[in-house]
């Protein structure tokens, strides 16, 4: 449906003029700003509730509730937005995840202003990447969110966040340079006219050596993103140095840009060039998985724990869109937005612990149970729901991803049951690393000052936030049609387009 009222620019824009006022708010100690950006955050989250409940429809295949106007006409760019099951599914995920980051960020003292503002910067980035229609507002989207995680680095980072900060930078600027010269190339082949919307670009019919090359392109950059080894490195750094809150929007969200390209573009626009190396997604993602488990055991920083485990988890993802089947692809965004609600709430908790103990090292943790036995409960139900209990989201997202794997016909047997090992072998090895760090942060005994009045249990403020990212969790996790539903007619759509095509 085509929109005469620009609803999805609003929900864009919104968070970004937003933030333009904090700078004048009243000047009260920060209480003003630490309320006020939570209350912008709720204030965006309602038209994304309603939209998705007044315009969005589970059945249709196509892009709903359609906004395109011409932005720059001597070059045909266009500001073309739109949803589907794909983008609206993310869409609620960034909004759910960024409102308690806010919340979590009220500790931060310094720079106040500056933090909230970059925060709101960020939320207003991302809904405009999950609904951009066109290939060079998705990458000027893709770019709006280098700046304000450049800046959360520098300023409010740990003892190397100028290094982290740096290898944040080259590393998505050396992704975003393939991307651009891939949907450069899109753009200008086969007519005189550029076109970058992606609508168009579906019915373009490229070489099968350049459909590669774009291919490729595409996804070098979704691999700094997502992060696919090896192109990883970045994301345990960053999140070793980031704040804890900005490592939730991190972990939530950002992350979950490299995947949702990888299947807007690759698997949607580059369906030849898929069925060819989809394969080595997936060969990619089941090492990726067991290579970052192994790295995570070996990890004496909390954050660059969870930060491995992170990088496991999103193996899954390479492993369920490679495998060209609706159950493999609906367990992709499944487990992005599982992970994207459970890495937040870790990395939350990896915050909370430290506020009280003062050290991310695990060989100075130890005991802490008795002394906050909120907090233990905390960490051991989001772990647990991390290495995919059964009645959590992560279960029932990894096993759509083996179900896609097993029942893929794309693919011979031996190279199925490889793959499934290789995941299964990952699916054992993350609850070595989990339960191994929740010994080492709550059980046995270390000496802890008990007069020092920073070790108590999380409060109402921290508890709520929890709970928020707890009770989705378990409810996808008990129902997963509570939310498959979202994208599964656009998964259904895909699956199909691409057997009809290679037949």
């Amino acid at each position: 449906m085509i929109s005469n009222v620009p609803r999805l620019t609003i929900l864009s824009l919104f968070p970004i003029s937003a933030s333009l006022i904090i700078p004048i708010l009243p000047r009260d100690g920060n209480r003003v700003t630490r309320w006020y950006t939570p209350g912008i955050c709720i204030l965006e989250f309602l038209p994304i509730t309603y939209i998705y409940y007044r315009y969005f429809q589970f059945d249709s295949q196509s892009i709903q509730l359609l906004e395109t106007f011409s932005w720059i006409n001597s070059a045909q760019l266009h500001w073309s937005l739109g949803i589907d099951g794909l983008s609206m599914g993310l869409v609620i995920l960034t909004g759910f995840v960024t409102t308690p980051a806010t919340s979590a960020a009220w500790p931060i003292t310094r720079n106040t202003r500056l933090f909230y503002l970059l925060m709101l910067i960020m939320y207003g980035g991302q809904i405009g990447l999950f609904v951009s229609r066109d290939i060079l507002l998705f990458f000027f989207m893709w770019e709006l969110e280098l700046i304000p995680v450049y800046l959360l680095l520098c300023l409010w980072g740990g003892k190397r966040r100028l290094y982290s900060a740096t290898k944040f930078v080259l590393y998505t600027a050396g992704g975003s340079i393939f991307l651009l010269v891939a949907a450069l190339t899109m753009g200008f082949y086969g007519s005189e006219v550029p076109s970058f919307d992606i609508q168009d670009s579906m019915h373009k019919p490229y070489p099968l050596l350049l459909e590669i090359f774009i291919y490729v392109g595409f996804l070098i950059a979704y691999a700094v993103k997502l992060p696919i080894f090896p192109f990883h490195t970045w994301l345990p750094d960053t999140h070793g140095e980031a704040h804890y809150s900005t490592c939730m929007l991190l972990a939530g969200i950002l992350l979950k840009m490299g995947g949702y390209g990888l299947i807007r573009i690759n698997l949607e626009l580059l369906t030849h060039a898929h069925s060819l190396l989809g394969s080595w997604v997936m060969l990619v993602g089941a090492i990726q998985i067991i290579y970052a488990s192994l790295i995570s055991m070996n990890q004496r920083n909390l954050k660059r724990r969870i930060a491995y485990s992170s990088i496991s988890h999103m193996g899954f993802v390479g492993i369920g869109i490679g495998s060209l089947t609706d159950a493999g692809i609906e367990g992709a965004v499944l487990q992005m937005i599982s992970h994207g609600l459970i890495g937040a709430a870790l990395f939350f908790l990896a915050g909370t612990c430290y506020e009280r103990t003062r050290t991310f090292l695990l060989d100075q943790l130890g005991g802490v149970a008795t002394l906050m036995p909120k907090l233990f409960a905390m960490f051991s139900a989001f772990s647990l729901a991390s290495l995919a209990l059964p009645g959590m989201s992560g279960f029932a997202s990894e096993l759509l991803v083996f179900l896609g794997v097993v029942t893929s016909k794309q693919y011979s047997s031996v190279f199925k049951v490889g793959i499934a090992v290789l995941g299964a072998v990952g699916t054992v090895l993350t609850p070595i690393y989990l339960l191994s760090m929740l010994r080492r942060i709550f059980y046995g005994y270390r000496f802890f000052d008990k007069s020092n009045p920073y070790l108590i249990d999380p409060g109402p403020r921290e508890l709520f936030i929890l709970t928020c990212f707890l009770l989705p969790i378990l409810g996808i996790g008990s129902y997963p049609n509570l939310v498959l539903p979202i994208w599964s007619s656009k998964v259904i759509f895909l699956t199909t387009s691409y057997s009809n095509i290679t037949k």
